[in-house]
């Protein structure tokens, strides 16, 4: 649907190939995170059904991603670690505005695009990886992202302009690609 402008770096698949069990981990509590944002976005948005649906839907598949990277952690010997802030969605976040109706469409918009750019980092992932499941799972995740991906901008279309939408969309796309450019590169999704 539309394009990061900003390509992550071989050197960010190098650091997260190096040292995997540290990215596993970021990775499980992403998905952690991801399903609480659906879950706070249902209950933020009750009159709109749409939303409702579509994020206990997406909860529930980001718990189950969730509860797929513990597996993997376990079996490795690994344990979860705590949570720590996200750098990368903190700052795109900073560009929500206020107001109720643009700080809907800026939520759907910051969903769409985070949800890009780990369809893009679990696609480098997958490609990386030597055949088994590991890579199996990578590739599954990968395309699980980009249905994420396009789900936030059908929500965003039923609610707002077209030309609305790809004229914020254009600007938090440019937003985005500064914050990925300044973040270092470290074996975490973000």
């Amino acid at each position: 649907m539309y394009s990061l402008r900003y390509q992550t770096l071989p050197a960010w698949t190098e650091a997260v190939l190096a040292d995997f069990d540290a990215f596993l981990i970021d990775h499980a509590a992403a998905e952690k995170k991801a399903s609480g944002m659906a879950v706070a976005m249902l209950s933020h948005y009750p009159d709109k059904p749409e939303i409702v649906t579509a994020m206990v839907d997406l909860a529930l598949e980001e718990m189950t991603h969730f509860r797929e990277v513990v597996k993997i952690i376990h079996q490795r010997g690994l344990r979860l670690g705590a949570d720590q802030k996200d750098p990368y969605v903190n700052a795109l976040r900073e560009h929500t505005r206020t107001g109720k109706e643009v700080y809907l469409l800026d939520r759907l918009l910051i969903g769409s695009i985070v949800e890009a750019r780990g369809c893009e980092r679990f696609g480098l992932i997958a490609e990386a990886l030597p055949p088994g499941d590991l890579k199996k799972f990578y590739k599954a995740i990968t395309e699980s992202e980009a249905r994420h991906e396009d789900l936030f901008i059908k929500l965003a279309q039923l609610y707002f302009p077209e030309t609305e939408i790809r004229a914020r969309l254009d600007q938090l796309l440019d937003e985005e690609a500064k914050i990925v450019a300044s973040l270092p590169i470290i074996a975490a999704l973000h």
